[in-house]
């Protein structure tokens, strides 16, 4: 009965109140209108929603693409929630996969997020989907809590890979 779109600028009056709504409410950290712009405004076609047949949004996923430290393709989960009376139906693992499935299409080497080390329902989506824990972060969050960093290599030897530090 759902169904997903990808999101563009036409749709910003329309569902960006909205999106930021149902992020707030899931996440612990608190993001201005800039940091939804920034993603959306870039990289749209990787930001998804889940849609009710009368178009409310109850589900949504914010993604980028971008040389990583001019080493490899980066995509990157910068948000992903679920309105909480919709969890279990297999939503958020949908919106993942439309996600990479885009990001693979533009030529993506890798994929990387953070979450909550305690977020377990998060872990279980992103590690059956081939992410991988590579680092944890102490005290990540503005809330103190820790996180991991998840990795999903989509082309071989892309761990291995060099990056170079941003030129000052």
């Amino acid at each position: 009965d759902l169904h997903y779109v990808a999101y563009g600028s036409e749709k910003e009056s329309l569902y960006l109140p909205a999106i930021r709504k149902l992020i707030s409410n899931d996440l612990s950290e608190p993001y201005s209108i800039y940091v939804y712009r920034y993603f959306l405004y870039q990289w749209g076609d990787l930001c998804f929603m889940a849609l009710t047949p009368d178009n409310e949004l109850v589900g949504v996923i914010v993604c980028k693409l971008e040389p990583h430290r001019g080493g490899p393709m980066r995509g990157y989960i910068a948000m992903l929630a679920t309105r909480a009376e919709n969890r279990g139906r297999g939503i958020a693992t949908r919106l993942v996969r439309m996600a990479v499935d885009k990001m693979i299409e533009k030529d993506a080497d890798e994929i990387a997020l953070e979450t909550e080390v305690d977020n377990i329902p998060s872990l279980r989506i992103y590690e059956n989907l081939g992410f991988l824990r590579t680092k944890r972060l102490h005290r990540y969050y503005l809330n103190g809590n820790t996180a991991f960093r998840l990795v999903l290599y989509l082309k071989p030897g892309i761990p291995y890979k060099p990056t170079y530090p941003p030129e000052f």
